[in-house]
């Protein structure tokens, strides 16, 4: 099945529809794309899918932002937690500098539960980690990573680790596929909703790594509204494999 891919005014467009015109509030959302980001770590650290113990003092990084991409990857670190796996967790601006929203309130969770927190400093260096997790920037950037988000990115990418990126690769712009300068190479990608534009470039698929959709929760009459007719999408699984094909996105038969 052939895909249609948002751009950035599209996807914001979903965002804001979910909001005001279904009613579904931001953390759901949010909580829908940590979940996911969780199962797809956890598998990609499974030798086979009945592998119970995959994630059992497995050592992950997860590095945040303060964005709502952040909070995406916070809510995936807690679940990360809950599983077994020895998460630390790095975000590139103390509590103090956060705005209140979804993002605030999924760090406040973990801080109650004790979860291993650190901000990005001068000289910081990754832990030893089978898996970073790359939450810094969504599809919302604008020229170069900058600061802390820069510094984490070019950490994320001197590991020996894999990367798996939430949405797309901090750096990549994803409605024109611009690579920016640092940006996340990453190992795997899981996109949000619907592919984006940026994606189908070839320099982007190649930092994109292995390309993977989740479900976040958006109704399938939402896309009616920007003349999309889709059929639920994720009745199967809430994360499915893509595949390149002619140009376009497709799903994996």
């Amino acid at each position: 099945m052939i895909l249609p891919a948002l751009s950035t005014d599209q996807m914001r467009e979903v965002d804001r529809l979910m909001v005001e015109h279904f009613g579904i509030q931001l953390l759901p959302t949010m909580e829908n794309a940590g979940r996911n980001l969780a199962l797809l770590a956890r598998q990609l650290l499974s030798d086979d899918d009945d592998d119970e113990d995959a994630l059992q003092d497995r050592p992950i990084v997860v590095l945040a932002g303060r964005g709502n991409n952040g909070g995406g990857g916070l809510a995936a670190a807690r679940h990360l937690l809950n599983w077994g796996a020895w998460v630390q967790i790095v975000l590139t601006h103390l509590p103090t500098d956060l705005p209140p929203g979804a993002m605030k309130d999924q760090l406040s969770i973990l801080q109650k539960m004790g979860a291993p927190l650190a901000w990005a400093e001068e000289g910081w260096e990754l832990p030893p980690a089978d898996l970073v997790v790359d939450a810094l920037i969504g599809y919302g950037i604008s020229g170069d990573p900058r600061g802390r988000s820069a510094d984490l990115i070019q950490l994320a990418n001197s590991s020996v680790a894999p990367i798996l990126s939430l949405d797309a690769p901090s750096g990549l712009d994803s409605n024109s596929g611009q690579l920016h300068v640092p940006h996340v190479s990453a190992t795997a990608t899981m996109t949000l909703a619907l592919p984006k534009r940026g994606l189908l470039q070839p320099a982007a698929r190649a930092a994109c790594g292995q390309l993977f959709l989740a479900d976040i929760g958006v109704p399938p009459s939402l896309y009616d509204y920007l003349d999309m007719d889709l059929p639920p999408l994720f009745a199967m699984n809430t994360v499915l494999p893509l595949q390149f094909q002619d140009g376009s996105f497709s799903l994996e038969e």
